[in-house]
């Protein structure tokens, strides 16, 4: 059956990974890729089908109301998978109204247009809000956030996304909206921008900077391979019931400073440095304000209700992300230095 799908933020990290995916096993599928390419917006990240016939670029912003109601206009989209945000919790302390604006905002947007575009005529269509697990707050040491756990967000980045998730169950609850949401733990893997945990240790590897790790690295995350995660949004944009949230976790606990010296090994053998050589970069640093101490998912649901599991260990998937970057340095140099911007220029001069 065909469908188009507009996909937000389908230029950035996770984005990409769910663009590629669906613009490959759905050559029936017209693929709209809504992006504002902000920094993290990346269309190198697509050089491999942004020629495909499925494949369409627009660029906008959903903060702005009138493009998003052009481009839903322009397409009549079935559905929407939304990933546009702003993402980064220490980028979220210094300027919280922009997560204000992008994420609260820009969802409210998102939702308007496709309510207005589908009048209640809601057969094969079907909006996916994509979300995080910080909405739930912080874990002490033991126990994990399932989709009954109550929101309790710390940041301003976790509250933006917060509120987002009520938008977007309201709408639902008021307006008969066909939603889906799902709830990630941490992604890592390839394409991703250097302001995060992994990406930002081998940048700097790399380079023998200093590895910044806050307070006394023992903060617990959860984290799941972005690949995976984009198997996981196929499913439930697909077979998900409408109305319910899937949290979806990689069932793999890591404190920070663990992960660090895992990377360093990993990252030490690959470089074929002596080993021990980069776990000499870490600096630990001061901590952020209202650091959460853990997050862990139970990803039962999604597992038992749509069969979905990690494809990779962490120590694989690692590996496989290490080996990434290493072959891409210049992928990593471009989104370092800001010279993908002139590709941009380059390919949509308008």
């Amino acid at each position: 059956m065909s469908k188009k799908i507009i996909i937000t933020g389908g230029a950035g990290f996770i984005g990409s990974h769910v663009v590629r995916l669906f613009v490959t096993k759905y050559p029936e599928y017209t693929i709209i890729n809504l992006d504002a390419l902000t920094y993290a917006g990346n269309l190198e990240n697509l050089k491999d089908i942004e020629s495909s016939p499925n494949y369409i670029f627009e660029k906008a912003n959903i903060v702005d109301a009138e493009a998003v109601k052009a481009v839903f206009d322009k397409y009549q989209p079935d559905g929407v998978i939304h990933l546009a945000a702003e993402s980064h919790v220490d980028r979220s302390i210094t300027s919280p109204l922009d997560f204000v604006y992008t994420n609260v905002i820009g969802t409210v947007n998102l939702l308007n247009a496709a309510k207005e575009l589908w009048k209640e005529d809601y057969t094969g269509k079907r909006f996916h809000h994509v979300s995080t697990d910080e909405v739930y707050g912080a874990l002490g040491e033991t126990g994990f956030f399932t989709e009954a756990t109550k929101y309790d967000p710390h940041s301003p980045y976790s509250a933006s996304k917060a509120s987002s998730d009520h938008f977007v169950y309201a709408y639902s609850d008021t307006y008969g909206l066909p939603v889906v949401l799902t709830n990630c733990s941490n992604n890592y893997g390839p394409n991703h921008f250097p302001e995060k945990l992994i990406p930002l240790m081998i940048h700097n590897i790399i380079h023998n900077k200093p590895l910044p790790v806050y307070g006394d690295g023992k903060y617990t995350r959860d984290w799941l391979y972005v690949i995976d995660h984009a198997r996981a949004i196929d499913l439930v944009f697909h077979q998900g019931a409408a109305g319910e949230n899937y949290n979806v976790g990689g069932f793999n606990e890591w404190k920070n400073i663990d992960l660090v010296k895992l990377l360093c090994k990993q990252m030490d053998e690959k470089l074929q440095r002596p080993a021990g050589t980069s776990e000499q970069l870490i600096t630990f640093v001061k901590d952020r304000p209202g650091h959460d101490l853990r997050y862990a998912i139970d990803a039962g649901k999604i597992h038992k209700e749509l069969g979905w599991a990690p494809s990779v260990t962490f120590e694989e998937g690692l590996s496989k992300t290490i080996d990434w970057y290493l072959d891409n340095k210049e992928w990593l140099d471009h989104v370092t230095s800001g010279a993908y911007q002139a590709y941009y220029e380059q390919q949509y001069a308008h």
